[in-house]
């Protein structure tokens, strides 16, 4: 039993996205989102916006059509209004920087994400600024992974 112990650890610091010595990491984590294989996007996250109470909540997946991720951020509901929902689509760009943009009818951009990995994360948050198109006002982001283990969308 004392044996399968590491392994296991190994394995479970692995699948969330740390390196570990064993793997030639050193115990350190990605240094930006370059590092990060794209699966570890996949799941669910907690989005949280400068002047914004509530947290908004984030789902990623695979991309159907190229080496990205889509999904939905549903927006709670404010002063009795229903909570809005938009479709995110982005990737790492060549920066290292998670972009995305942001639609609320499927057609034109509303949004437009740019975040970078936190040192120390292990995948795990994102902080960067988030670009309303309405009004071209920006706020700042900070977006965590839920759970422990990548979704598999």
């Amino acid at each position: 039993m004392k044996r399968l112990l590491p392994a296991f650890l190994a394995a479970l610091l692995a699948a969330t996205g740390c390196a570990t010595a064993t793997q030639g990491g050193g115990g350190d984590c990605p240094a930006d989102a370059r590092e990060l294989p794209l699966q570890s996007l996949y799941g669910h996250w907690e989005a949280r916006f400068d002047g914004t109470p509530a947290a908004a909540a984030v789902q990623l997946g695979r991309h159907p059509d190229y080496a990205g991720v889509r999904g939905t951020i549903t927006r709670p509901a404010h002063g009795g209004a229903q909570p809005t929902v938009a479709q995110l689509a982005g990737d790492v760009d060549d920066d290292g920087a998670l972009s995305i943009d942001e639609s609320l009818d499927g057609r034109a951009i509303s949004g437009v994400w740019a975040g970078t990995l936190q040192p120390g994360s292990c995948g795990r948050e994102f902080r960067g600024t988030w670009r309303n198109a309405a009004d071209e006002s920006t706020h700042p982001f900070v977006l965590n992974k839920k759970g422990g283990m990548q979704g598999n969308q």
